[in-house]
């Protein structure tokens, strides 16, 4: 979280205004969204004025609400995605927090339904995300490195480097780095 008297990251910016938007598209009072999503109108508030940068449960949260996968969200707040992503290109998110890196290997598009993503969890890091942002939703997770502890439907999975998971999503997951070093993996997302 950064001080109020610095100048917004100009991501978490367009990010604010994104949500915004989106909450007026459906005509919702802040204090609808906070009932719909379980987050406070305070930090609901703060994130759409792009005071706070929100984390990943919370956007998970809005995304879960509003149809979209966080990816999705995320590449509604950058520029029209090309057909070849350079990696020097490919957006970043960070929840640090959290010890949670995400970057956008292959930004979703409207008319295509899979995307990439590669995640970093620091050692240690624990991420529950509440209700998959669409139900149904397919996922692939295949470790690079390190350690990975995926829980869904109610079933742990300890994932090692080169190992894969293949799930759908119908509630609530969780991604966790038992350490000692870092976890990356691919994330394959796939919707319904």
């Amino acid at each position: 979280m950064r001080s109020t008297d610095d100048a917004p990251d100009p991501a978490d910016a367009r990010l604010a205004a994104r949500l915004a938007e989106l909450r007026a598209e459906h005509g919702w009072s802040l204090g609808e969204l906070a009932e719909r999503t379980g987050v406070s109108r305070s930090t609901l508030s703060r994130a759409e004025r792009a005071e706070i940068s929100p984390t990943a449960s919370v956007l998970n949260r809005l995304c879960a609400v509003y149809g979209r996968t966080m990816s999705r969200l995320l590449g509604e707040v950058e520029a029209e995605p090309a057909l070849l992503v350079r990696a020097a290109g490919q957006p970043v998110w960070e929840d640090r927090a959290a010890g949670f890196v995400r970057r956008s290997v292959s930004p979703p598009h409207a008319g295509l339904r899979g995307e990439l993503v590669e995640g970093r969890l620091a050692a240690g890091a624990d991420i529950a995300y509440d209700r998959p942002p669409v139900p149904g939703l397919e996922q692939h997770v295949w470790v690079l490195e390190g350690a990975l502890e995926v829980t869904a439907q109610e079933a742990g999975h300890d994932l090692g480097a080169g190992d894969c998971l293949r799930m759908r999503v119908w509630g609530p997951t969780r991604f966790r780095c038992p350490g000692p070093d870092d976890a990356r993996y691919v994330l394959a997302v796939v919707l319904p």
